[in-house]
């Protein structure tokens, strides 16, 4: 009896044995290889794809192979921590979007969101917005999330001389629309905002969205304009209260139609500006940064009124663990340089929250009651990189390398790829 219990269970002993040893047969090449065509399949199936992927895969989710995996599936650097789907297609996201009855996210930024070196402000999103577990829920609910490169991202390497590199991003900055199933703008939400502020935001434009589908076609521009109207209103009045509670007298100002110059950009953006104003000091002569170096509003001022709003740029647990396992790969305890780098983080993010909304979201709301390139999103956005970010397509330099300063480099240090002859080709 004994003996034939043991036979009647040996072909199950070998057929486990067997596909073990299929298992552990398998290269790192085979699994990437098996991963790439599963991406390819399940990214065909948007948003459910993805879940089909994060259930089949959870028990893999800390393995490098299968973050890569997912960050192809989503297009979306460090998806694990967002889970968010992302189309780079604006028709895909478009006919999505009729399917769905749901309004389009869509991201405008320098480089791409599926690269580590992407600008900074979308950087930032990937850490203390997509993550957020609020954000992240909504987004994946409501919205058919889209974005697109406006042009690669400038980057700089720095070699210390000894075997160390450091490679950084400068200048640049992202804008989130909301667009409706036809890709007309709805609203806007320029750089970066704190997690709260960023949802309210984001709820904010559902509601319109839903009241503006409603609308005959006909209807719809007159809706918009008042909409805007409205925001523009409670803009300028809670302006005015954050003023008077604080007793400011001599309000903060952007200065008067300033030359695009990639300091003066980049000091449009207050996390940005943290790290990117060392190399631009750096690689920039003297005396353009003494001039150049202007403060375009009263530093002191704006850090009073966010201050007002500082728990709007509070993280969340998921967007600090993302920032812990991204800056201290030792895995040390690191808790006191953590607690004070988000601290840090924080406190600049509140100061972006207000200085985008009541600055550059109060000239889009004018925009939109003015129709003024408000009806096309590449119109718009061609709008919002010249007169808002300050870096205009018409710059191929994005403001670093303007016209009145010396560098003592031949031609200024630029070097461009052959264009080859005809005669070759």
């Amino acid at each position: 009896m004994k003996f034939s219990s043991f036979k009647s269970s040996l072909p199950l002993i070998l057929l486990s044995f067997s596909f073990w040893q299929s298992a552990v047969a398998q290269t790192p090449v085979a699994v990437n290889s098996q991963l790439s065509q599963e991406v390819a399949r399940l990214r065909q199936q948007g948003s459910q794809g993805l879940q089909t992927f994060l259930n089949s895969h959870a028990s893999a989710m800390a393995s490098p192979e299968t973050r890569a995996a997912l960050d192809a599936l989503c297009q979306q650097r460090d998806c694990y921590a967002s889970r968010l789907y992302w189309y780079t297609d604006i028709e895909q996201a478009k006919a999505a979007a009729k399917v769905s009855g749901k309004p389009i996210l869509s991201l405008r930024l320098l480089g791409r969101l599926d690269q580590d070196l992407s600008c900074a402000n979308s950087r930032f999103f990937r850490v203390a917005l997509y993550p957020n577990a609020e954000i992240s829920q909504f987004l994946g609910k409501r919205f058919i999330l889209h974005w697109q490169s406006v042009r690669p991202v400038p980057k700089v390497t720095i070699d210390f001389g000894d075997g160390r590199q450091m490679e950084r991003t400068i200048t640049g900055n992202s804008i989130h629309y909301i667009l409706d199933a036809e890709g007309r703008p709805i609203d806007a939400i320029p750089g970066l905002y704190g997690p709260k502020a960023f949802l309210r935001q984001l709820q904010q434009a559902e509601g319109t969205f839903k009241e503006y589908s409603k609308l005959a076609l006909g209807d719809r521009q007159l809706f918009l304009q008042k909409y805007h109207s409205d925001r523009l209103n409670t803009i300028q009045s809670q302006w005015v209260k954050d003023l008077s509670r604080l007793g400011i007298k001599s309000p903060p100002k952007l200065a008067e139609n300033p030359t695009p110059t990639a300091t003066i950009a980049g000091s449009l953006a207050v996390s940005k500006m943290v790290v990117e104003r060392p190399m631009l000091k750096a690689i920039q002569p003297a005396q353009q940064n003494q001039n150049a170096l202007v403060e375009i509003t009263d530093e002191k001022a704006w850090n009073k009124i966010a201050q007002l709003y500082a728990v709007d740029a509070k993280l969340d647990k998921n967007s600090i663990s993302l920032i812990k396992a991204k800056k201290f790969h030792s895995g040390n305890n690191q808790i006191d340089n953590l607690l004070a780098l988000v601290k840090n983080f924080e406190t600049t993010m509140a100061v972006d929250t207000v200085r985008n909304e009541y600055i550059l979201h109060n000239q889009i709301h004018q925009w939109f009651i003015q129709n003024n390139q408000t009806s096309n999103v590449e119109s718009l956005n061609e709008k919002v990189y010249a007169e808002l970010f300050l870096t205009p397509s018409s710059d191929p330099w994005l403001g670093l390398l303007p016209s009145d300063s010396y560098s003592a480099l031949d031609n200024d240090g630029i070097h461009q790829p052959a264009v080859k002859s005809k005669l070759n080709n």
